[in-house]
């Protein structure tokens, strides 16, 4: 191979890349925790290094042209490449001090985690945690997060994952706002309530009916897909919402809407990349949270 011939940088490799993955500069820019001005000059740098033109400005946006079309996978089996490399040397990694990245959905986020934190704060004071609180899956190969709490188990080779329970949502409301529907106790009872959907699918609708309420969008007068808000309107007394049990039972503002219907069930999953696992660092989080999360 000439490696003489191969003399474009990779931080400019690197700006083309997540320019064209995002769309645009500014939200590049972001991604890399860089000034924007910076970032146009690498990718322009590397339009004059090469001799092509790669993006095609549309609107506030970019386009990527024929050559950066054809440039771009390239790039991209390069910025793999550097995420195994980077992935390795983190996992041979054997100081406890340092960073680890959580995802976790934003109910968990807020009303599970804490106490957790609390503890590996008093255990392992040198590691600083950050926290990612979003219904969207992280990119765990990616390095989006170190470690994820999922509900779902990981397709991708690379990751592994430990089951830590099968959860058990319930339904929840005020006690006066039961009261207006005479306590019921009967999932007909219910057929004149309102509910506060977490899904604009039906998804949650279907699975009640499934149950034996009859109810249908009428219903459903509030719709957010953020748990926490959903929570709130609950404690405010503006309909029936559904919790994990562990997490809902503890609020004293609330009372479980039918107790006897049966459970929906979710699975618990922790997640992270193989690679990491073997940084002492990680498995100290890592075990942490699969001991605490593991009870009900």
């Amino acid at each position: 191979m000439d490696w003489r011939s191969v003399n474009f940088d990779w931080n400019r490799a690197r700006a083309f890349l997540v320019t064209a993955e995002e769309g645009s500069l500014s939200a590049a820019a972001r991604a890399l925790g860089m000034a924007q001005p910076t970032l146009g000059r690498q990718v322009d740098a590397l339009e004059e290094e090469l001799g092509v033109v790669l993006f095609e400005r549309v609107g506030r946006g970019f386009v990527l042209t024929p050559s950066g079309q054809e440039l771009l996978e390239h790039v991209r089996s390069m910025g793999e490449a550097a995420n195994r490399i980077s992935l390795t040397a983190a996992g041979r990694a054997q100081a406890i001090e340092g960073t680890i990245c959580i995802s976790a959905s934003e109910v968990v986020a807020a009303m599970v985690l804490p106490p957790i934190l609390a503890k590996l704060r008093k255990r392992e004071p040198g590691i600083r945690i950050e926290i990612v609180a979003s219904v969207k899956a992280s990119n765990l190969k990616r390095r989006e997060a170190d470690i994820a709490i999922r509900n779902f188990a990981p397709s991708e080779p690379d990751l592994i994952a430990k089951k830590l329970r099968d959860a058990k949502a319930r339904l929840y409301a005020t006690p006066s706002y039961l009261k207006r529907f005479g306590n019921p106790k009967r999932p007909e009872d219910l057929s004149r309530a309102d509910f506060i959907s977490i899904d604009g699918s039906g998804v949650f609708m279907n699975g009640l009916n499934a149950l034996g309420l009859s109810l249908s969008e009428r219903n459903f007068p509030f719709m957010t897909e953020n748990y926490l808000v959903m929570w709130e309107l609950v404690k405010q007394g503006l309909g029936i919402g559904i919790l994990d049990g562990s997490i809902g039972d503890r609020e004293p503002l609330v009372v479980r809407a039918l107790p006897d219907l049966p459970a929906f069930i979710f699975p618990v999953w922790l997640v992270t990349h193989r690679e990491l696992n073997t940084t002492r660092r990680v498995r100290v989080v890592f075990d942490l949270l699969a001991q605490e999360l593991a009870k009900d």
